[in-house]
């Protein structure tokens, strides 16, 4: 048996930690993600540098009033890569997320600003199907792109195109989505599969073959809102669970409201292409971003109307149940697993899949 007065202590000097630290000095991919280090660059930057009633909503989009009027005002960004991908381009990204940024807040999208940043050396033909996508998804989606801006970098400075994007609608009267209603025993819906995007682009960009064709879920939800209000005005909030994933967005709309979340495993739809997937690349399908999906939380007298009707709309055809909102727990996610276990579903520290969006 070795002398343990003689054994050296371990250098720890080249050790590196895997998990993003929270202290950064510089920006690193994950503030893009998000995720915590996305909420930390909200928190104590951007959000008591630019201040405002409005913006601290930090929903989805921002519900202002304007001549007597109800808007939702909504702005994103698109820097995907590939630029196309089965299901989908940057195109149809920058039209279908703005929208559905704009329905979040139950609004009936109305008109867009485009916004294209192009790199030197791009395919003139490349810009012009970019377009033409963008153009048939605003047709698709009911909107008009009414006003937009070029501008171009010098090559090595971008990747090809960046697209930003800003939109408004009109929220119809008794209409109020925002994750401050929640409460306790209000019902948590998922409107189909999960993390169908979000493989969809890594497939892709990285060369990867899982045996079967996946395409990206991309689509504007407005339709699938309206079916929703239809039944009743008295939804509680709703997300498009993109960056982050649906774990993201029920821990945004966890901490908002004040509430907890139990969430159901078994419940939750993962497609078997995006679960075999994960599975082999060390992801949780929960933080894999999506584009054609909703979570809603719905008060629970109204929960069975509202999933008939989103089960017989396309876009909601797979709608389920996942949990509840819970007094127990604020602020906190807990997912009950299929070995009648529970574990705490963090907002994800950096994100896993950059540039999916």
């Amino acid at each position: 048996m070795p002398d343990v007065t003689q054994l050296r202590a371990p250098d720890l000097t080249a050790w590196t930690c895997p998990a993003p630290l929270r202290d950064h000095p510089r920006v690193v991919m994950g503030h893009g993600g998000g995720g915590a280090l996305s909420a930390e660059l909200v928190q104590h930057i951007f959000a008591p540098a630019f201040g405002g009633e409005v913006l601290a909503q930090l929903g989805d989009s921002a519900a202002v009033s304007l001549g007597g009027a109800r808007l939702a005002f909504s702005t994103d960004s698109f820097v995907v890569r590939p630029l196309f991908f089965p299901g989908g381009s940057i195109g149809d990204l920058a039209v279908n997320g703005t929208v559905n940024d704009l329905v979040m807040s139950g609004a009936r999208a109305a008109y867009l600003s485009c916004g294209f940043i192009l790199e030197e050396g791009v395919e003139v033909a490349v810009v012009a199907r970019v377009a033409e996508a963008m153009g048939a998804a605003a047709r698709a989606a009911g909107v008009e792109v009414a006003t937009g801006d070029t501008k171009v970098v010098e090559a090595g400075h971008g990747d090809g195109i960046y697209i930003n994007t800003s939109g408004i609608g009109l929220i119809p009267a008794g209409v109020d989505l925002r994750p401050q209603r929640v409460v306790p025993g209000d019902v948590v819906i998922v409107s189909g599969d999960i993390g169908v995007h979000g493989v969809t682009i890594m497939s892709v960009r990285e060369g990867l073959e899982f045996g079967v064709e996946i395409e990206s879920d991309c689509a504007a939800l407005g339709g699938l809102v309206e079916a929703m209000l239809a039944v009743t005005p008295d939804l509680h909030v709703l997300r498009d669970p993109t960056r982050g994933g649906l774990a993201a967005a029920l821990n945004e709309i966890a901490a908002a409201s004040g509430t907890g979340v139990v969430i159901q495993e078994r419940s939750i739809p993962v497609p078997p292409t995006v679960a075999n997937a994960c599975a082999i690349l060390g992801l949780d399908p929960l933080y894999v971003a999506n584009e054609g999906k909703l979570v809603a939380f719905v008060p629970r007298e109204h929960a069975d109307a509202v999933l008939d009707a989103m089960r017989a709309h396309p876009l909601g055809a797979a709608a389920t149940v996942i949990g509840e909102a819970v007094e127990a727990h604020p602020g906190m996610v807990v997912a009950r697993t299929c070995l009648g276990g529970t574990r705490v579903v963090d907002l994800p520290m950096g994100e896993q899949l950059p540039r999916i969006c």
